[in-house]
């Protein structure tokens, strides 16, 4: 039978929901034992031959997963968790209340940049105005870092209201993310699926369908979703479920520094090439760690968790 290239748009378990080019939609199931496909992957795909559907209407099998740009995930001691393929961008989205966890950002961050992807930060709830200003506040080495003149190493940081009603959000969250397929990412509680809904209304309707099809019912929110933002499907927003751990195992101690930009634009400067910098003397890293709202410096905070990573990747067994 013929194969036909399509898009993963939904996974759940083993089984992926494909859309083809003409944008209809069926279940395909793996080849082998395990899914190797997440939302995002690009694959080749069979439909199933009659009699052989497991109930579901039409379906298919996925032959073959075609070459990504990249994959963001993270691995823990126990397994490993691909959010999805072939994206432009993650969104990560944190909230003034419940305070975040900036080891959590910074997790996050170092695994879109070990996969050269571009991070976007939103700070949820300016509404809440205290909360908001020391939150914001907690965020300035990430808005500032590399120093004001230099904006390639900077983060960007969006204020966000989810809660009021959105319009001016939306209209500059849209024009970030036209064109470019991005992953919103965040942890539980931070108003992700309000995010979705204020950018893709018909988001429920098509969570709805897709649960029901991959039978996944009340474990819908352990589903990760593609949608379409317009409709000539150019944009794409995906949607992932909440996490409270970021395990980053499948990188090295030495992949930090150049994953983290404001130790990376100093590290090349170390008396020696292969500085942990951590307590190696003539280091250029340790020597711009610093309090205080300066550009060029690295906050004591940002260093304590590199810190802390470094030893937790150089604890793991190989």
């Amino acid at each position: 039978m013929m194969r036909s290239e399509g898009l993963v748009v939904a996974s759940h378990g083993r089984h992926c929901v494909v859309e083809t080019a003409d944008g209809a939609r069926r279940i395909c199931h793996p080849r082998g034992k395990k899914s190797q496909a997440v939302v995002g992957d690009r694959v080749l795909w069979q439909a199933a031959a009659p009699g052989q559907g497991r109930g579901h209407g039409d379906e298919g099998t996925i032959e073959k997963v075609l070459e990504r740009r990249n994959l963001f995930y993270r691995q823990d001691e126990v397994r490993t968790k691909s959010f999805a393929a072939n994206l432009d961008q993650v969104l990560i989205l944190i909230a003034a209340e419940p305070v975040f966890s900036e080891s959590q950002l910074v997790r996050a961050l170092v695994a879109a940049e070990a996969e050269q992807i571009t991070p976007l930060i939103a700070l949820n709830k300016s509404d809440l105005v205290e909360p908001f200003a020391q939150a914001w506040l907690r965020l300035w080495p990430y808005r500032h870092m590399g120093g004001d003149e230099d904006t390639r190493h900077h983060y960007r940081v969006l204020p966000l209201s989810l809660n009021h009603s959105g319009s001016v959000d939306r209209d500059a969250l849209l024009a970030l993310l036209a064109g470019k397929t991005t992953l919103v990412l965040g942890p539980s509680g931070a108003g992700k699926s309000t995010l979705v809904n204020l950018l893709v209304p018909q988001a429920r309707a098509q969570t709805g369908e897709i649960s029901q099809a991959l039978n996944s019912g009340r474990h819908t929110t352990t589903t990760t979703t593609l949608y379409w933002v317009d409709e000539a499907r150019s944009t794409a927003l995906i949607d992932s479920p909440g996490f409270q751990e970021f395990g980053l195992r499948h990188l090295t101690p030495g992949d930090l520094a150049r994953c983290m930009p404001d130790i990376a634009v100093h590290a090349g400067e170390c008396r020696f090439y292969n500085c942990t910098h951590l307590h190696e003397p003539g280091c250029a890293v340790m020597a711009q760690v610093r309090e205080g709202q300066d550009a060029r410096a690295i906050s004591p905070q940002r260093y304590r968790i590199y810190g802390e990573l470094f030893a937790e990747l150089s604890q793991k067994a190989y």
